[in-house]
């Protein structure tokens, strides 16, 4: 059975954004399509003893600190090149400066692969400090995989590199979002009454929650907003400066709850409207519940999820009078909303099932050992 070595800066249960997921994804899926994986990432825990977890294995280095976004790690260093020695593949995702040192530190000698999440968008000023090492990076590796066709298209580093780039589409596994309990049912009906709309994410700077909160006035939908993030408290903020009094921030959640939210939503409203949302997992999570999905035309695999007209209603960014014309029509149009969903549910089920993206994963694993072996063969031969 192959090994693959995962490694990015997070990973589950620490953290619960949409990379970690799609690590933790591929990695289930390791027993059913021939391969085993580590998973390396930090912790603000510090080191921790390996854990088997869901049929992988997770280590956690002691992450040192950290400079915007990036963290650093000195154990890391040493871990990874021990797990490395052992690992067929290496699986790095990107972005994460810190990973090129690594892997350049490591002088890593077996085949690797990227899967690259997001352009990096914010931090101009250190992208330009960072060019030579991120394309140094993407250089040497034998193949970069794009999560949409979308998102390549876009990108002007993705496309700089295309001649070696895959496109896998994110997947979600239902079975790990089972039913939720009757009882988490009825609360929340009670807290949030019959009809609502869900956000769930991280509340960072790039999720568009700003833009929401401006197209809420003059309207009283309900809205749960699920997770934490570091803008939380400048978004509860705007919500009272704008005298909003249906806006629920629920903070973290536990998954059988945000089941039961998204069984009992009206749509997922996701208002990304930066290059940074370079998919959506939220999303994703959405169409697999069956539900309509609002979103923005960014350029990105927001819109590779959600076809506008077909499986939701995709808006300008930035533009809170279309965001609320779009909330406004699946409010008012129980059919249409309905019949979006089933076609979000059809629309996963088709492209985004978990086991489809894991089986893309062991192809691209065992090719690119196989090609490995075959060049050690032909040097070994021609010696």
């Amino acid at each position: 059975m192959l090994r693959v070595l995962q490694f990015f800066k997070t990973s589950l249960p620490e953290t619960m954004g949409g990379i970690e997921q799609v690590i933790h994804q591929i990695a289930l899926g390791g027993g059913r399509h021939g391969y085993a994986t580590d998973v390396l990432s930090l912790s603000r825990q510090g080191r921790a003893p390996a854990i088997e977890q869901d049929g992988y294995t997770l280590h956690r280095a002691h992450r040192d600190f950290e400079i915007a976004s990036t963290g650093f790690s000195a154990s890391a260093v040493t871990r990874f090149r021990q797990l490395a020695a052992r690992a067929d593949v290496i699986h790095y995702h990107f972005p994460w400066p810190f990973m090129d040192l690594v892997h350049f530190a490591s002088r890593v000698s077996k085949p690797t692969l990227v899967t690259y999440h997001s352009d990096i968008v914010r931090q101009k000023l250190l992208l330009q400090l960072y060019r030579p090492l991120m394309e140094r990076f993407l250089g040497q590796m034998d193949a970069i995989v794009a999560t949409s066709p979308n998102y390549l298209a876009t990108s002007p580093v993705l496309t700089r590199f295309s001649d070696k780039v895959s496109i896998i589409p994110i997947g979600l596994d239902r079975d790990c979002y089972p039913a939720p309990a009757p009882e988490r049912l009825r609360h929340w009906r009670g807290v949030l009454g019959e009809r609502f709309f869900l956000f769930v994410g991280v509340l960072r700077y790039y999720k568009g929650l700003h833009i929401l909160l401006q197209a809420m006035q003059g309207v009283d939908f309900p809205i749960a907003i699920v997770g934490a993030g570091p803008i939380a408290h400048e978004l509860e903020a705007q919500a009272r400066q704008l005298g909003l009094r249906n806006i629920h921030f629920l903070g973290g959640v536990s998954e059988a709850d945000k089941n039961a939210l998204l069984t009992l939503c009206r749509a997922v409203v996701f208002p990304s409207h930066l290059r940074s949302e370079a998919f959506g997992v939220s999303l994703l999570e959405g169409a697999m519940h069956g539900k309509p999905m609002i979103s923005s035309e960014i350029g990105t695999g927001t819109t590779f999820v959600n076809i506008g007209g077909e499986t939701g209603l995709v808006v300008p960014p930035s533009d809170p009078a279309a965001l609320r014309q779009a909330m406004t029509c699946l409010w008012t149009d129980a059919a249409r909303a309905q019949g979006m969903g089933e076609q979000a549910g059809a629309r996963y089920r088709q492209y985004f099932q978990a086991d489809r993206m894991c089986a893309a994963y062991a192809r691209l694993y065992r090719d690119l050992a196989g090609r490995q072996s075959r060049s050690a063969a032909r040097d070994e031969g021609e010696g």
